[in-house]
């Protein structure tokens, strides 16, 4: 049995990485066991890619350690990289080779004999649906076909662990849900542990057995996609007022049948249990206290909802406020 076989596939434990003042990633500990499929979910700028280049061994920590297929990511480089495959968040292909020309190039990298080679790709290409379309050159493919080559060549080495960083950005919706069915078929198929960065909700829940909500370098809170939303406690009542949100939220606290409530541009978010029961009661106290309520929105909580809970921000802001950081960051330094 090869080394790290009995291990998770990952641990992580107190992981910190610094560029100069600027702490990217702060003391971050998790695990993912063999065979699951684990979300970082965070907006543009938590941390997350960093934390994969770390786990690629692309970057060194400031401190902390972590293994990955049982190998240390600091003085066991090579062999955590013979272990691993990537799906880059930028593009990463040769556009000028065919799709079966880059997947080959792949292997040789990799030091795999001819004749296995050839039968990788055939299968890697049939996993993702790209068998007819192995002799056209890349340069002459779609975005969503690009990825799935690039799927298939993460794939090709029969890797313990497959990174995706962002693996549908920038791709339409269709396309991203049947990258999502390729992902979730690679899982399970081949039993691949995949480890992948996003900022899409949606994706996170679709797709993980596991999520951490990454925030400002930090895990903020982790489990399944329904323990996280189950955490919140019931249903969510968004009422867009017409007068004084924050008198409104304060007359909420207190009441027994309200599990949690946050106020939000103008906007108030309440937990309660049977919400299309509540929401009468709650737009009667609106009414009471001469708020008007211009639109009432039920809805099961979302993995929105635990970061908005956990962080008080919705991901969408925290990646304007973190480009703007940016750009006074990079002012900052041009005026020097």
């Amino acid at each position: 049995m090869e080394r790290g076989e009995m291990d998770p596939a990952i641990t992580v434990e107190g992981l910190t990485r610094r560029f100069g003042s600027l702490t990217a990633v702060d003391a971050v500990s998790f695990t993912v066991d063999r065979g699951e499929l684990f979300a970082l979910l965070g907006p543009n700028g938590a941390g997350k890619t960093t934390i994969i280049n770390m786990l690629i061994t692309l970057l060194s920590p400031s401190s902390g350690t972590a293994r990955v297929a049982g190998f240390d990511v600091v003085r066991e480089k090579d062999a955590v990289r013979r272990h691993i495959g990537i799906v880059f968040q930028e593009p990463a292909l040769d556009k000028d080779l065919t799709g079966k020309e880059n997947l080959d190039f792949h292997g040789m990298m990799y030091g795999i004999p001819r004749a296995e080679r050839a039968r990788r790709i055939a299968g890697v290409l049939e996993l993702v649906e790209l068998t007819e379309k192995a002799d056209v050159l890349v340069q002459n493919y779609s975005g969503g076909m690009k990825r799935r080559l690039e799927i298939a060549r993460g794939l090709i080495h029969h890797p313990s662990v497959l990174f995706l960083d962002e693996p549908t950005l920038g791709l339409d919706a269709q396309t991203r849900r049947r990258i999502w069915e390729y992902i979730r078929r690679m899982n399970r198929e081949e039993g691949v542990t995949i480890i992948l960065t996003t900022h899409y909700m949606e994706e996170a829940d679709y797709l993980s057995g596991r999520v951490a909500i990454i925030d400002r370098g930090k895990i903020v809170a982790m489990g399944t996609p329904h323990g996280l939303k189950d955490i919140l406690g019931g249903d969510v009542v968004t009422l867009e007022l017409d007068g004084d949100a924050g008198a409104f939220l304060t007359l909420l606290v207190g009441i027994p049948w309200v599990k949690g409530a946050k106020e939000h541009d103008g906007e108030v978010s309440v937990t309660v249990e049977m919400g299309e029961r509540r929401v009468p009661d709650l737009v009667a106290l609106a009414l009471g206290q001469g708020i008007t309520v211009r639109s009432v929105l039920l809805r099961k909580p979302s993995l929105e909802d635990v970061f908005l809970h956990y962080t008080g921000r919705t991901i969408r802001e925290r990646e304007v406020t973190a480009n703007e950081s940016r750009k006074e960051l990079i002012t900052r330094r041009m005026l020097r």
